[in-house]
């Protein structure tokens, strides 16, 4: 029995885990606005449609904002669950390069050379990303695969 692993694009790949990341940096660090229902009247003129249908305002905002928290919730869960699952060095690069608050101005640079304890190289740095990345782009569900 043999199992291949699938060959992925690397820059498809890469752009896709860190919009996953992005997205979790935003779904983390900021809050949410919830909506709220209209309670006034509109003085425009409005066009009804059939009279059998009815809409429920206050209904559909309650279930979008109950639906938004949960989605929130249960995807930074997931994207935490596959960066736990990462060995510690890729798991360590991950959670400090692009899991933080203050993400968008880290550099790679800053990373190599003063997070990790001994400093390691910029080739080193590459490949363990690069694992890390293939990994959690199997694990996401957002990998790109080459096509053949």
């Amino acid at each position: 029995m043999s199992f291949n692993l699938p060959e992925l694009d690397r820059t498809r790949t890469k752009e896709a885990v860190e919009i996953a990341l992005e997205k979790y940096r935003l779904f983390k660090y900021l809050s949410y606005e919830e909506r709220e229902a209209n309670i006034t009247a509109s003085s425009e003129e409005r066009f009804h449609g059939p009279t059998n249908e009815r809409s429920d305002q206050t209904a559909q905002v309650a279930i979008y904002n109950a639906d938004q928290q949960e989605y929130r919730r249960q995807f930074c869960e997931r994207i935490e669950r596959a960066v736990k699952k990462l060995p510690p060095m890729e798991r360590f690069l991950i959670e400090n390069r692009y899991m933080v608050s203050d993400a968008e101005y880290k550099t790679d640079h800053k990373v190599y050379c003063f997070e990790f304890q001994p400093p390691i190289s910029q080739k080193t740095y590459d490949k363990i990303r690069w694992k890390a990345f293939y990994k959690l782009a199997l694990n996401l569900n957002v990998a790109v695969t080459i096509n053949a």
